[in-house]
């Protein structure tokens, strides 16, 4: 015992920053997970923990470390309230529809046991045709009794085109609400740009379809400055600006997104030749001067990134593409 607190003693410092480095990389890790067990709002939480981390440290004093942890705490428990809030709207979206596709069938059901009884009574009015004696009567009865089926028959289709009619509205009102949660789902609420799961969707499209595409990351350079500087507001407006100039290069075809933090990724159809055309055109007319406002005080700030293009290779996996890219872009931000 006493060696082991002897051993505690002298290695405290290197034992801290161990315990730090492992909550770290736990804190990385349920930001991970959280966008892939529920996007919509794991991206959220993805950010705000990736900004919790940017804080911890060795240095940081126990106070400030103590606020970190009851973060931690807060962005974990509005993920879990969000999540829950998501798959229960998504619950009731097929819900509702079930209950179209219920009352629907019951409306069917009404509108045969309706038009059964009329079609009984016309058969016993048809049967007791076979005791009349004088023709012009079994006449006139045969015209009444034709004349009913055909109405009763019109009435029939009438309802029938009208029921299905309603059907169809009401189905494709329960599609439209589940196709927007679809889209919102794969959409970076703070951006509007695509989030990761929309940008990993557009990555396998183009896997399956083996056409030539290349993909394009960019982080920006002292992001995290700013955002000690000025305050994560302004950090945020910069975000949206750059986000809306970056999407202005591409085209609508391509998937320009937002990947995590300050990082982007656009997948876009192309060759290796046409995407140095186009990281020219990000670099000449995305890169630059943006004014953010820190308060009542607007602040002009330069903005570029570090920036890594590559083309897909056949037979080339996703993450084999993605740390491609990573690699190059990173390469480009040790080298300034």
């Amino acid at each position: 015992m006493i060696s082991i607190k002897r051993y505690l003693e002298s290695n405290r410092d290197e034992l801290l920053s161990c315990v730090l480095e492992c909550y770290r990389a736990a804190l990385a890790a349920m930001g991970t997970t959280s966008v892939q067990a529920c996007p919509p709002v794991g991206s959220t939480l993805h950010e705000n923990l990736s900004r919790v981390l940017e804080k911890i440290s060795p240095e940081l004093p126990p106070p400030q470390m103590l606020e970190a942890e009851a973060e931690v705490e807060q962005e974990l428990e509005k993920w879990a309230e969000g999540a829950t809030e998501y798959y229960r709207q998504r619950t009731k979206e097929f819900k509702e529809l079930l209950l179209v596709m219920a009352s629907t069938a019951d409306a069917v059901g009404e509108r045969d046991t309706r038009y059964q009884a009329r079609f009984q009574a016309l058969s016993a009015r048809l049967a007791k045709m076979a005791d009349l004696q004088d023709l012009k009567e079994v006449r006139a009865s045969l015209m009444t009794s034709a004349t009913e089926l055909k109405t009763c028959v019109q009435e029939m289709a009438q309802d029938g085109k009208e029921t299905v009619a309603q059907l169809r509205a009401e189905v494709q009102q329960c599609r439209a609400r589940i196709e927007e949660v679809e889209r919102i789902a794969v959409v970076d609420r703070l951006t509007g740009l695509s989030n990761r799961q929309g940008i990993e969707s557009a990555l396998e499209f183009r896997l399956t379809q083996k056409r030539p595409f290349c993909l394009m990351m960019l982080d920006l350079n002292g992001f995290k400055k700013l955002n000690d500087q000025y305050g994560h507001l302004a950090g945020d407006q910069l975000l949206k600006q750059f986000a809306t100039e970056l999407k202005g290069v591409f085209r609508a075809t391509d998937c320009v997104g937002r990947w995590a933090g300050d990082e982007f990724v656009v997948v876009f159809d192309s060759s290796a030749e046409e995407a140095k055309q186009f990281a020219e055109r990000v670099q000449k007319w995305v890169f630059g001067n943006y004014t953010v406002e820190d308060g009542a005080t607007k602040r002009k700030v330069h903005v570029d990134a570090a920036l890594g293009v590559t083309e897909w290779q056949p037979g080339e996996t996703r993450a084999a593409l993605l740390g491609r890219a990573d690699k190059l872009m990173y390469g480009q931000k040790s080298s300034r």
